[in-house]
């Protein structure tokens, strides 16, 4: 596993917006309670346990990687969750800490990237498992890495090959009264598309993939009708 540079361990400078904000309530789609955040000048006590994404969490930030919570990696990982606004702060090695630090290394080594195959034409890859899309052309980064937002336990994200069957830019839900921003439709009523709230909030998409809508905006001038697009992994928590 690869982690992050060390200037960066804490912010996300190469990120064109600010940090997806997290809300208080429940977060079933990674299966974690969140609790408003705590007043300033009082943070949450920090976690003793091990986290789910423990090691994982540890490497990507440079900490010991021995899949033992510390005293200091708590500290070090509650700083990084104030940083993102992810809550709970409490230091804990959460999948919403985890996908969103490899989201930060994505960023940083494209080239590095995997999982998605090779192919002459423009590919939509979609990694469920890390919760972030980005677009390859002969096996090249040609769309760098947004976060994601797939589909919900019970109504997944389909996985496998498909092509971008049909475009509309300004489209609307009628089963779910939603706006769909830039959607591109890949397999049947499942599209990728911008959504205006938190990405973080709620069990997750109805099968949809969700972007923020300024990344939906302009992987819109990326994509073109009948690129393929590559979907695979499992969701976190899911």
């Amino acid at each position: 596993m690869w982690k992050l540079p060390r200037a960066r361990r804490t912010l996300r400078a190469l990120i064109p917006a600010a940090p997806l904000a997290l809300t208080a309530g429940v977060l079933p789609a990674y299966g974690v309670a969140l609790a408003p955040p705590a007043p300033t000048g009082a943070p949450l006590k920090c976690s003793t346990a091990d986290g789910p994404y423990q090691r994982q969490v540890e490497e990507l930030m440079g900490l010991q990687a021995d899949g033992s919570q510390s005293p200091a990696d708590c500290e070090a990982i509650q700083k990084y969750q104030e940083s993102q606004l992810i809550v709970p702060a409490d230091g804990s090695a959460g999948p919403i800490t985890y996908t969103a630090l490899y989201w930060d290394w994505a960023q940083n080594y494209p080239e590095k990237l995997s999982g998605c195959p090779q192919r002459e034409g423009r590919v939509a890859c979609v990694d469920l498992g890390h919760q972030i899309l980005w677009v390859a052309s002969k096996g090249k980064v040609a769309f760098t890495p947004v976060a994601i937002r797939s589909g919900r336990a019970e109504l997944p994200t389909r996985t496998g090959w498909f092509r971008v069957e049909r475009r509309k830019e300004d489209d609307w839900s009628t089963l779910y009264n939603s706006p769909m921003t830039y959607s591109q439709y890949f397999s049947g009523g499942q599209a990728i598309h911008g959504v205006y709230n938190n990405l973080y909030e709620g069990p997750g998409s109805h099968g949809c993939v969700n972007l923020r809508h300024a990344d939906a905006q302009r992987l819109w001038s990326t994509l073109q009708q009948g690129d393929a697009v590559y979907v695979w992994g499992k969701k976190p928590g899911a």
